[in-house]
């Protein structure tokens, strides 16, 4: 056969091969899969890994290593809005049943009967606090009747801020509150507080009684209210409205650690028993706890907490009954968790110390060296804030007196607390 000839019939045979690959390709497809594009590739994204010599993921070969943005835990949301809008609860009937139940105080009957009911429409809501970058939220817990607490709060530690400095997002505060305790009251109190709410902007409200008993539900409501509204809050402070807090000290704390850590710390109390004298405020039957010791809990004068742990609490809480004591109770949802409440020096909800007569409970240089102290009503909260942030003059001797001598101590501890601090840390400033 000639030369051309054999290239006329590998042309032809191949035509013929190539027709049928078509043919059947096209019947083993359904039209419009046949009309659409294969997907692009897919890569896994690889670990990081210490450099080896060995080519790492082509995406991110060109990217420098602060341009690579490390993703978030993802936390399945619930409810896009606060969903609780009628008050439908009635009282449990069954206990009153109970012998136990009938030889209990009136107020802890009273607690039983409506443990049940765990969440209430709400009044007063800001969920634009949590808009754009928040890096610290500020949450205090008051009532209706302490406007003045309020008032000398924001004019001091619980002023805003556009930006936490370092780059960080901004700080907005926060009040928590129930309705008035007093029936004859209620209506006043609430005129009074929506013209404060309409100047400020910064009340969550509840339709539920603002009791000591009811501080639990203030925590829980605090927290849901939080998973809906505050997905990308990085870190909250929460405090009493009677407490001083040094807004500078809480950030420099917070610059050693990372929002994904299971930071929660204050003023931590180990091994705490119930109380069973009737006289004291903190009393617990033993019919309503019977362990001899509380898990470890944080002071509920003032905590700081990382967001994303404040998400996973808000769920853990959930799964328990309510208890009368709220510190206690956020104790109860960190142990479901397994997390362990960190201790802080620079948290002094006892007062800088639990002799309430001592001179170092009034002294401005110990209270600038400090996280938070409890307990100071307006007019001390602001005197003591005045001497804190003015020409202050602060001796060697009396910085030696102080279990933390000075704010770098302070933040020496925050950096053995820290996960990943250095090792290294040299010397205590003012040790040497």
């Amino acid at each position: 056969m000639s030369p051309w000839k054999r290239t006329v019939y590998k042309t032809v045979c191949l035509s013929l091969a190539l027709l049928v690959a078509i043919t059947v390709f096209q019947r083993s497809l359904t039209p419009s899969q046949f009309l659409q594009e294969s997907p692009p590739p897919t890569f896994e994204p690889q670990k990081a890994q210490k450099p080896s010599g060995h080519l790492v993921n082509p995406n991110s070969f060109w990217k420098n290593l602060k341009d690579v943005v490390t993703p978030m835990p993802t936390v399945s949301r619930g409810p896009q809005a606060w969903d609780v809008t009628t008050t439908n609860c009635s009282a449990n009937v069954n206990l009153t049943h109970q012998p136990w139940f009938q030889s209990l105080e009136p107020h802890f009957r009273q607690f039983l009967l409506y443990r049940h009911c765990r969440y209430f429409p709400m009044l007063l809501n800001h969920p634009e606090k949590c808009s754009g970058d928040v890096y610290l939220l500020v949450v205090v817990k008051s009532v209706i009747t302490q406007h003045d607490r309020r008032e000398a709060i924001r004019q001091t530690w619980g002023r805003e801020q556009e930006s936490a400095g370092r780059g960080r997002g901004a700080v907005r505060t926060l009040f928590l509150l129930g309705t008035a305790a007093k029936q004859e009251e209620r209506v006043h109190y609430q005129q009074l507080l929506a013209y404060e709410d309409r100047l400020y902007g910064d009340i969550l409200q509840w339709d539920f009684l603002d009791s000591f008993f009811n501080l639990t539900l203030k925590e829980i409501h605090f927290l849901k209210w939080f998973d809906i509204y505050c997905p990308n809050v990085r870190f909250i402070f929460k405090g009493d409205d009677d407490v001083f807090v040094n807004p500078t000290n809480l950030l420099e704390f917070l610059a050693y650690w990372r929002p994904q850590e299971d930071l929660f710390v204050g003023d931590v109390l180990q091994h705490a028993r119930p109380i069973r004298r009737k006289d004291n405020k903190y009393y617990i039957p033993g019919v309503l706890y019977s362990k001899p010791s509380y898990p470890p809990y944080a002071g509920g004068g003032g905590f700081l907490m990382a967001g994303s742990l404040a998400h996973r609490l808000h769920h853990a809480c959930d799964t328990l009954e309510l208890y009368p004591i709220d510190d206690v109770f956020l104790g109860m949802c960190l142990e479901v968790l397994g997390v362990q409440p960190t201790a802080h020096e620079g948290f002094k909800t006892f007062g800088i110390s639990r002799n309430r007569n001592s001179r170092m409970n009034k002294e401005p240089c110990f209270f600038r060296s400090m996280l938070v102290v409890h307990k100071l009503l307006p007019p001390e909260l602001l005197a003591m804030w005045r001497l804190v942030h003015g020409n202050l003059t602060c001796s060697r001797k009396l910085q030696e007196c102080l279990e933390l001598p000075g704010l770098e101590k302070v933040i020496w501890g925050a950096r053995l607390l820290a996960p990943g601090s250095p090792p290294n840390l040299g010397p205590l400033p003012g040790s040497l």
